[in-house]
């Protein structure tokens, strides 16, 4: 084969995928860690382990363990309203279904047997000091949504919409940690069917 030949196969060859990063590595080992057994369970050592990096290579990434927490908090936020906006989008004007969209896809999660209730809910509880990076990220989650489910109850015309916006969002909170309590067969797989009960009554007002 000739030279040409050879210089075409190879740039036709589709290039090799690029190693993933230091950071990602960290960051994905760290989320899985941090969500199953807590964060403050979780030392730096055995994060480096997993990820198979050097801990100066993590702190190069994240100046602290409470910074990396942020970051594994920020990105299940993220994540937390891709969910979220599927609902919505999936149905278009009509705030009540998307509502109960979102939250029968939160009662099927909450049977899983590796369900852990949410992350935010879950790292607000272990740092009760306002202002921990961790917390800061959690508790703006959930104003967030308290605001989005406020804001779906009055476009439903409730009669008092900011009391019904936290009434789903009580219910959302009982089936994060009942998910965690009964698991498979436990009320959190009620909480849609529960939520539309509510809505029905608080719209006949």
């Amino acid at each position: 084969m000739s030279s040409d030949n050879n210089i075409e196969a190879s740039t036709s060859e589709a290039p090799a995928p690029a190693p993933a990063k230091a950071a990602d590595k960290i960051l994905d080992v760290a989320r899985d860690l941090f969500y199953r057994e807590g964060i403050r369970a979780i030392g730096v050592d055995e994060i480096v382990k997993r990820a198979g990096v050097t801990k100066p290579s993590l702190y190069r990434s994240f100046p602290s363990k409470d910074e990396l927490a942020a970051s594994y908090l920020r990105k299940y936020d993220l994540e937390f309203w891709e969910r979220f906006d599927e609902a919505v989008d999936a149905h278009p004007g009509d705030p009540r279904a998307q509502i109960i969209a979102f939250l029968t896809r939160v009662g099927k999660r909450t049977q899983r047997p590796e369900y852990r209730g949410c992350g935010m809910t879950n790292a607000a509880v272990e740092y009760p000091e306002r202002g921990h990076p961790a917390r800061v990220v959690s508790e703006a989650n959930k104003h967030e949504l308290r605001r989005r489910l406020r804001a779906m109850a009055a476009a439903m015309g409730a009669g008092d919409a900011d009391t019904l916006g936290d009434g789903l969002l009580l219910l959302i909170e009982g089936a994060y940690i009942s998910g965690q309590l009964f698991g498979l067969g436990g009320p959190a797989a009620s909480v849609a069917r529960n939520a539309d009960l509510l809505i029905e009554a608080s719209l006949k007002k």
